[in-house]
């Protein structure tokens, strides 16, 4: 049977701030994974002006349970005034699943 999982996409401004983000995620065990899927060109309206520019984005991976503290620890620690984060639920292979549910639980400190 599939196990649920949680998938985060974010775009930042270049290759250091990607690394430098992915990296505190896995530390703090908030994520699993995470796949940077290389330069994107990004094309939007800001502050009334339209917009291009050159970015990277990240796919974290994440259990249900760690979702909600992954979205907040991004939105503080992203460089941008209104980061994208787009959050969705999917169903993972069983192994898969497992694993990222494992990855992301809490030490525990006895």
């Amino acid at each position: 049977m599939n196990v649920p999982v949680v998938l985060m996409l974010s775009t930042l401004p270049d290759a250091a701030a990607a690394d430098t983000l992915a990296q505190a995620a896995l530390e703090a065990r908030l994520a699993a994974c995470v796949t940077n899927l290389g330069a994107v060109a990004s094309h939007y309206h800001w502050k009334g002006v339209l917009e291009s520019s050159q970015e990277v984005q990240l796919l974290f991976k994440t259990s249900v349970a760690r979702a909600g503290e992954l979205q907040r620890f991004v939105a503080a620690r992203h460089p941008y005034e209104t980061p994208e984060i787009l959050v969705w639920q999917v169903d993972a292979s069983p192994g898969y699943g497992q694993w990222v549910n494992a990855e992301t639980q809490r030490p525990l400190h006895v």
